[in-house]
């Protein structure tokens, strides 16, 4: 008799065709049975590869595997198709543009294992190296972040720190009984949200556990005020749930990340942080008007 997942890798993205087969192989060579594992990928709307990059990605591997394809809808409704046909116990989020080491899934689910209480988990992050000075910037601000916090049983949201999604697992028990991912949510926020959730329904959250994984930062300014501008898109919305968003007036935050940047790593690079913390927050603040002008959030 066949026996059911334990574990459930969900992979929702958008336009990823040029890194989203490098990280389904991540998953494919994880040492954790690949029996008591099942991959959902949900392809949002892409405009590139993506969705043929993921067919050609999963054919013949020895995971079971499910692919959803629809038009863009955001990644609220997408995490929700992962959450809707999930059969295992966890749900292990991995973005296209995470690498997991092959402990990740095993060290996460042993985590989940022991710790009956806790609803979601985030990993601990880790960045490849690049000669690149806005993803050593972006690889900074997450290592200050996550030496602050790491290794804490809490009760606030973990999405300022480290992205509830790519990298987390989720107790699917406690997802469900949140109500699961806002489907009104189309630019980012969805994960901040459901841990907002997930705490009122009675479960903790964890920051971080030993499982590991790799994240690419982003390495243009381009790409960083994009990125951004969608966060703050998003983050208009939160508001409108009462939701406290992250503040486009942080610059301050960019001497925080100098100085403690700079005892961590003592490269001048953090002498930058300043500029570009700024650079963020005005694109927070452009994407947050938009979505204001768009009417995004209102009731």
């Amino acid at each position: 008799m066949k026996r059911k997942p334990i574990v459930t890798v969900g992979m929702c993205v958008k336009n990823g065709e040029s890194c989203i087969k490098e990280a389904i192989e991540s998953v494919i060579k994880q040492d954790f049975p690949h029996g008591l594992m099942e991959i959902i990928l949900v392809d949002d709307g892409s405009e590139d590869r993506t969705l043929s990059a993921i067919l050609d990605s999963v054919s013949g591997i020895d995971i079971k595997a499910q692919v959803f394809h629809h038009e863009w809808k955001g990644l609220g409704p997408s995490r929700n198709v992962v959450v809707d046909n999930a059969n295992g116990k966890y749900i292990v989020w991995v973005d296209c543009d995470n690498l997991l080491p092959k402990d990740h899934v095993r060290k996460q689910v042993k985590f989940m294992e022991q710790n009956s209480t806790v609803g979601i988990a985030a990993g601990r992050f880790r960045s490849k190296p690049e000669n690149n000075v806005i993803s050593t910037l972006e690889s900074i601000e997450w290592t200050v972040n996550y030496c602050q916090c790491e290794n804490k049983e809490i009760l606030s949201p973990l999405g300022h720190f480290c992205g509830g999604g790519g990298g987390s697992i989720y107790r699917v028990k406690a997802i469900r009984k949140a109500g699961g991912f806002d489907d009104n949510i189309k630019g980012s926020g969805e994960d901040f949200d459901a841990e907002c959730r997930v705490t009122k329904a009675g479960w903790s959250l964890y920051f971080a556990t030993e499982a590991e994984f790799y994240h690419r930062c982003k390495k243009t300014w381009k790409a960083l005020w994009r990125e951004n501008c969608w966060y703050g898109y998003g983050g208009h919305y939160s508001s409108h749930k009462k939701i406290k968003p992250f503040s486009p007036t942080a610059v301050l935050i960019g001497l925080r990340y100098l100085l403690v940047g700079y005892r961590l790593t003592h490269r001048k690079v953090v002498l930058l942080f300043p500029l570009q913390q700024a650079f963020k927050k005005i694109a927070w603040l452009f994407g947050f008007i938009k979505a204001h002008l768009d009417g995004y959030g209102h009731e």
